[in-house]
């Protein structure tokens, strides 16, 4: 299996690699016209390599939201098909039973999400996992596809496709993300609060000309009620009052470098049983402070590795 070499290509202004490996532009008028990643490069990743994906900044209040095409963003675990496995975000396989990869094509890579339903990310996690696949778990799970990094071509042409190649053959578990047209920010905030009222996310945003980039970049955004991100666990603050003897807090550092306590949102199970140091944890939060530490966190999950 011969794997791709990726190359950043000098046209793009101010490049910045971020904290996962992913190439960042400030260039956003060049990057929606200069693939950083051609077609047949996409196409093979082996394991142990980080598939080349795309991924989503933060929406930002003034985005031209009629440029884009918005779908649900669903909890769930960001997989890459190869043709022959599929991948985690780090590379990693995810062991499906046969059933599962059999369906899917040999000759096109896609790129999408494993998803159970809201609320059940832990129980999808414990499933797909698991090196010697459950069968019956896996009756639960389905691929929701959003993109084939492949095909050339803007979002919206990709979309349709990958239409093309899906329509009428898919098993029930495969599904094509259904994109919506938006004209206005109104629109958007409606569709946002029946997403959240149905007990979904929030809502991602692709650029309708957008050709499909290996890097984080403002083509793609993600919209929320609310911030989150990840930490690692480096220590425990004791509890006080009804919390003695447990775990008041955990002490926390990000990915720039900044300790924090995340208290807020721990059950009384976590207090008990904290996560151990070293675990990686999502936290939630609103806006940050002039030091960059984010304001009223609050412990969501622990995440398991991919």
């Amino acid at each position: 299996m011969k794997f791709p070499i990726f190359v950043v290509l000098c046209s793009i202004s101010s490049p910045l690699v971020s904290d996962d490996g992913f190439v960042t532009s400030t260039n956003t008028a060049l990057s929606l016209n200069t693939p950083l990643v051609s077609p047949s490069d996409r196409a093979v990743v082996g394991p142990g390599r980080k598939p080349p994906l795309s991924l989503a900044q933060t929406y930002r209040d003034g985005t031209v939201v009629a440029d884009f095409l918005v779908s649900e963003k669903y909890d769930g675990a960001r997989v890459w098909w190869n043709g022959q496995q599929l991948l985690s975000r780090s590379g990693n396989i995810y062991h499906a039973p046969a059933w599962f990869t059999d369906a899917l094509p040999d000759d096109l890579a896609l790129d999408g999400e494993l998803w159970i339903g809201r609320g059940q990310f832990q129980r999808l996690m414990q499933t797909i996992r698991d090196e010697h696949p459950d069968d019956d778990a896996w009756r639960s799970v389905r691929l929701l596809v959003f993109d084939a990094p492949q095909l050339d071509g803007g979002f919206q042409q990709r979309q349709a496709q990958l239409n093309g190649v899906l329509a009428g053959q898919q098993p029930a578990w495969l599904e094509q993300v259904v994109q919506h047209q938006v004209t206005n920010t109104v629109q958007l905030k409606d569709m946002l609060a029946k997403v959240i009222a149905q007990g979904g996310e929030g809502l991602i945003l692709q650029r309708a000309d957008q050709p499909y980039f290996a890097m984080r970049h403002s083509g793609f955004l993600k919209l929320k009620p609310h911030q989150d991100d990840e930490a690692i666990v480096t220590g425990y603050k004791p509890g006080k009052g009804k919390y003695k003897g447990m775990t008041g807090s955990l002490i926390v550092v990000d990915t720039q470098g900044r300790t924090f306590r995340l208290g807020s949102g721990l059950s009384d199970a976590d207090r008990k049983s904290p996560p151990p140091i070293g675990t990686q944890v999502t936290y939630r939060y609103q806006g940050r402070t002039e030091s960059g530490k984010p304001r009223f966190a609050r412990f969501l999950r622990v995440r398991p590795r991919e």
